[in-house]
C-alpha cells in the first residue's frame, strides 16, 4: 500500500516529514513492513503552503485498513489542529494512481473534488479534515513518479527541546560539507560563510542533509555535532531535481508557475531599491522581466554583467508579471561596445553633442565630426550555467552541484526559428 500524508504543520510548529518518520516506527512496531518513504515537493508557489509544500509518501506491506487506522491516529495525535490553515490529508492506497495528478500539483494547481476524484477512482481509503485541502498534496505524494531523484537525511529533536535554540555545531556543517561536497549540497553556503541545513522555524526537524543517495547523506551525517536527536530518517525526494520547470515562452507564461525561458538580453540590468536587479528579456517579441532579488547575493553580479544581444536561458516561478531567477544560462555573449563623443584632432579636447543627429562638436575650436569613438569592452562573463546561493535556493531547484539536466541544455542551445507570438508583453 501507499500511504500519503500532507498539511500537518502550521508556522507555529510540527513538520510533515516529522510526523512521517514516527508513523514508520509505529508501522513497523504493528508488523506492517515499510519498503519506502518518499519526500514530495510540490508547486513552490502555491499561496496555501506552510514552508517549503511538502507532502509524504510511505511504501509499505500490510492490511491497507490496519494503516489507515494508524496514520489517521498518528495525524489527530501530532498535526496542528489548532491553525486554521492546517487542513491534514490522509490517504492510504493498494495501488498508486496515475502520476498526472502529480505533476498536476508540481507544476500546477488542483483542487481537493480533483483530488477526490482520484481516490475515488483508485479505489483508496482517505480523509479529510476541516476543509480537506491535504487531500491535493496527500493524493500527490502517492501518485508521485521520480525519473530523476535525491536523499535527504532529516534529524528530529527530543520534544522537550521543541521551541528552543537547536544545538548544532556550525564548524562540524562546514566539514561534513567539505568532505562530502558534490555528493552532498546546501548544508552550508560557504561563499557566504552561512549555515543552510538547520532551520530557524520552531519544528522538530534539528538538521537536514542532501545528497545524491543514503551513504553520502549518512557520510556527511557522522560528521555533524549537535544535541541527541530522537530520532532520523532518510527519505527519497524530488528535491533538486527542477521538476517544477516547464519549458516556456514568454508570450504564454501564467502566474505561479515556473519555467525555463530562452530569449535575448533586451535591456541591460538595472538595480532598484533593496539591491533586487532585473532585465529585460525578449523571447521572439514578447518581452519578460526578469528579476534577482536581494537575497540572490553574488548572483546579482551575473545578472548585472549581461548586455543586450545576450543569448540566455531564464529558470525560476512567474509571480507578478516577472520571472524570479533561480538559475540562468548563458549560451552566447554579444560584443559590448562603448561608444562616447570623438577626441578633437586639433586640441585633443573630447567633443561633445552637438545636438540631435548634428554630430558631435569641440567647445574649445568649434571642430565638428559625424562619427563617435567605439571600443570593445572586454566581457568578464562566460558562457555557461550560474545558480543563485544555497541560501536563497529553492527545495527544488537542480544545484550545478548535480549538473545540468539534458533537457535544460537543448533548452539553451535551441537554435529553433521564433514560435509565432501574440504580441503580448508580460513586462
Amino acid at each position: 500500500m501507499w500511504i500519503g500524508i500532507d498539511d500537518t504543520d502550521s508556522p507555529a510548529g510540527m513538520c510533515t516529514t516529522y510526523l512521517g518518520a514516527v508513523l514508520v516506527r509505529r508501522l513497523a512496531r504493528e508488523g506492517l513492513r515499510v519498503v519506502g518513504t518518499r519526500l514530495v515537493r510540490l508547486n513552490p508557489n502555491v499561496i496555501y503552503k506552510t514552508r517549503g509544500n511538502a507532502a509524504i509518501a510511505i511504501e509499505a506491506d500490510g492490511d491497507p485498513e490496519t494503516g489507515f487506522a494508524l496514520t489517521t491516529a498518528c495525524v489527530e495525535e501530532l498535526a496542528e489542529f489548532d491553525d486554521k490553515r492546517t487542513n491534514p490529508g490522509v490517504v492510504v492506497a493498494s495501488a498508486r494512481p496515475p502520476p498526472d495528478f502529480y505533476y498536476a500539483a508540481l507544476r500546477d494547481y488542483c483542487t481537493v473534488d480533483e483530488a477526490v476524484a482520484v481516490l475515488e477512482a483508485a479505489g483508496a481509503l482517505y480523509r479529510g479534515y476541516k476543509n480537506r485541502r491535504g487531500l491535493i498534496g496527500a493524493t500527490a505524494a502517492v501518485a508521485s513518479d521520480f525519473p530523476d531523484l535525491t536523499y535527504e537525511l532529516l534529524a528530529y529533536r527530543k520534544r522537550s527541546a521543541w521551541g528552543t535554540p537547536r544545538r548544532v555545531d556550525a564548524a562540524s556543517l562546514f566539514r561534513a560539507e567539505e568532505e562530502t561536497y558534490p555528493h552532498t549540497w546546501d548544508t552550508v553556503d560557504r561563499e557566504n560563510g552561512v549555515v543552510v541545513g538547520v532551520p530557524h522555524t520552531p519544528d522538530p526537524v534539528l538538521f537536514g542533509i542532501r545528497g545524491e543517495s543514503p551513504a553520502w547523506v549518512k557520510e556527511a551525517r557522522s560528521y555533524v555535532l549537535s544535541e541527541e536527536t530522537a530520532c532520523e530518517q532518510v527519505y527519497v525526494t524530488n528535491q533538486g531535481t527542477d521538476a517544477h520547470l516547464i519549458p516556456g515562452s514568454a508570450a504564454t507564461l501564467r502566474e505561479g508557475r515556473s519555467y525555463l525561458v530562452r530569449g535575448t538580453v533586451a535591456e541591460a540590468a538595472s538595480t532598484g531599491p533593496g539591491g533586487h536587479v532585473s532585465f529585460l528579456l525578449d523571447d521572439c517579441g514578447a518581452v519578460v522581466r526578469c528579476m534577482a532579488y536581494e537575497p540572490t547575493k553574488g548572483f546579482r553580479r551575473v545578472v548585472r554583467a549581461l548586455v543586450p544581444g545576450d543569448v540566455v536561458a531564464a529558470a525560476g516561478s512567474y509571480k507578478g508579471g516577472s520571472l524570479n531567477l533561480e538559475k540562468l544560462g548563458v549560451a552566447r555573449l554579444a560584443d559590448a561596445v562603448l561608444v562616447r563623443p570623438p577626441v578633437c584632432p586639433a586640441c585633443k579636447k573630447r567633443m561633445t553633442s552637438a545636438g540631435t543627429d548634428k554630430g558631435y562638436k569641440c567647445r574649445v575650436c568649434g571642430e565638428r565630426s559625424r562619427e563617435p569613438e567605439t571600443a570593445r569592452i572586454e566581457r568578464h562573463l562566460e558562457p555557461g550555467w550560474y545558480e543563485v546561493p544555497p541560501t536563497a535556493r529553492r527545495h527544488l531547484a537542480r544545484p550545478l552541484a548535480r549538473g545540468v539536466a539534458a533537457w535544460e541544455e537543448e533548452v539553451l542551445h535551441s537554435d529553433q526559428e521564433c514560435r509565432p507570438s501574440s504580441g503580448m508583453s508580460n513586462k
